[in-house]
């Protein structure tokens, strides 16, 4: 998937499930209650149980959600999960030989930065867009917004801390999209096995962000 495709998609889905799965049974049941809820872009992180079984099995099980990776730390994983078929990757930091690495081999990278010089150099290095993570420690969305004043052409990812009902202003505040975790995947909801509670945060959160207006 080139850069623009991505992009692309997050512009019109707009949201990005992120899954921290303990067994591959429970990582696809969040998969799949998420995708029943409207949500098209999941992440798998990849220090969830067999997270490349997880990848494989979802592109299978949900032809239409793009599945990509997070929490890649090193080339290997990046590797390992373009095998698995991975279609996207996301980082807690930036790494140049993750990012140059993704570029030679056309995967979207979206390395973690917080600082405004740490977002700009992981942009001039490859990034496809910026993850601003944990959000939750600098602000939430007026800390975006001051960022997307200097930095407009950037394109920001805001995770860590971003919920169902945050997550408009995020988009207000300028962010591209966004990405949640708990929120979507409450602990007693998936302690209990009960996927309707994640497909009703899905489909409120879809609902949400369709009708947020944002300053892209």
């Amino acid at each position: 998937m080139d850069k623009d495709t991505f992009l692309s998609l997050l512009r019109q889905h707009r949201a990005i499930a992120v899954i921290r799965s303990s067994d591959l049974n429970q990582g696809l049941a969040m998969a799949e209650a998420a995708a029943a809820g409207g949500i098209h872009l999941i992440e798998i992180t990849w220090n969830s149980w067999h997270p490349g079984d997880l990848v494989s099995k979802l592109r299978h099980r949900l032809p239409h959600c793009t599945i990509g990776i997070g929490t890649a730390l090193s080339q290997a994983d990046l590797k390992a999960a373009v095998d698995a078929g991975a279609q996207f990757c996301f980082c807690p930091h930036s790494d140049p030989a993750i990012i140059r690495l993704a570029q030679e081999i056309e995967i979207p990278i979206v390395p973690g930065a917080l600082t405004p010089n740490e977002i700009v150099t992981a942009w001039q290095v490859g990034a496809t867009a910026v993850k601003v993570f944990p959000i939750n420690a600098v602000g939430q969305a007026s800390y975006i917004r001051s960022l997307k004043g200097p930095l407009a052409d950037i394109p920001l990812i805001p995770t860590g801390g971003v919920t169902v009902e945050n997550a408009g202003e995020m988009l207000k505040a300028g962010a591209i999209a966004v990405g949640l975790s708990t929120s979507l995947f409450p602990k007693t909801a998936i302690a209990e096995k009960n996927w309707a509670v994640v497909t009703a945060l899905a489909t409120q959160l879809v609902k949400s962000l369709a009708t947020t207006d944002s300053s892209l």
